[in-house]
């Protein structure tokens, strides 16, 4: 039913949802040129409001959860497990105030209306995945934009996304990385839930009827521990919650 569902929902859910993105493309454009980064942080935060309900058209519902007490004055690491691009507008619009940065393919910087012009100016990290000095350069700088400003970043552990929704291994690249220009910051782990099952039977249609949800988990404490040991643990404590069978280890 949720499949056959999608063939009604779907293109109704497509046009609202590239709608939006047309629709901020002008208006990041002029609150960045005209107004500077915290205009145009507040227009993508606007753009990720109106991409995270677009669910609602697709008849699936979003839940956000976030019963922590992060502070405003420390960079954060939020890591993650990840299943699919919709995981990515609730995140920036529920921690809007964490100014949460991504690392993405440099290849997304060109040509998609809203996101391609947010990647590039956002201040996150754009990386050439075929140039390993460059991709480290470029999380460096992340890391002391993060730094300087009080700003966060989103790493998604996995690498790729599960599109079966079993959790891979975690990588300690990018979260390495990162400690190394901002060893204070804290690190965050967040769970999501159901977002795989959007696509399922991949871009169309999409399922209907799916219970999409984001958990914010507690800080970890770093305390003598190096970013493999942090990264294993946030990668233990998504396991846990979701349920998941524990990682395979040879």
């Amino acid at each position: 039913m949720n499949k056959f569902l999608g063939y009604i929902f779907t293109p109704l859910f497509y046009f609202f949802f590239f709608l939006t993105l047309i629709i901020f493309q002008p208006v990041q454009w002029g609150c960045y040129r005209f107004f500077g980064y915290k205009a145009h942080k507040k227009s993508v935060d606007l753009l990720n409001f109106f991409l995270t309900y677009c669910q609602i058209f697709s008849g699936n519902s979003t839940t956000f959860i976030n019963e922590q007490q992060l502070p405003l004055n420390q960079p954060i690491i939020f890591v993650a497990n990840h299943q699919s691009m919709y995981d990515i507008p609730a995140i920036i619009w529920f921690l809007r105030k964490y100014h949460v940065k991504f690392i993405s393919k440099i290849e997304l910087t060109k040509g998609i209306p809203s996101i391609s012009f947010n990647l590039k100016y956002g201040g996150g990290a754009n990386i050439n995945r075929k140039d390993s000095k460059q991709a480290v350069a470029e999380i460096i700088k992340l890391g002391r934009r993060m730094k300087e400003n009080n700003w966060s970043a989103m790493i998604f552990a996995e690498g790729t996304r599960a599109k079966d929704g079993q959790m891979k291994p975690f990588q300690v690249g990018g979260i390495a990385t990162l400690l190394k220009a901002v060893p204070h910051a804290l690190i965050v782990p967040i769970a999501i839930e159901n977002s795989w099952k959007t696509v399922q039977y991949g871009g169309f249609p999409l399922s209907t009827g799916e219970q999409l949800k984001w958990t914010v988990l507690p800080p970890l404490s770093s305390a003598e521990k190096n970013a493999e040991e942090l990264t294993n643990e946030a990668e233990h404590v998504i396991r846990t919650f979701l349920k998941q069978p524990p990682k395979i280890t040879s």
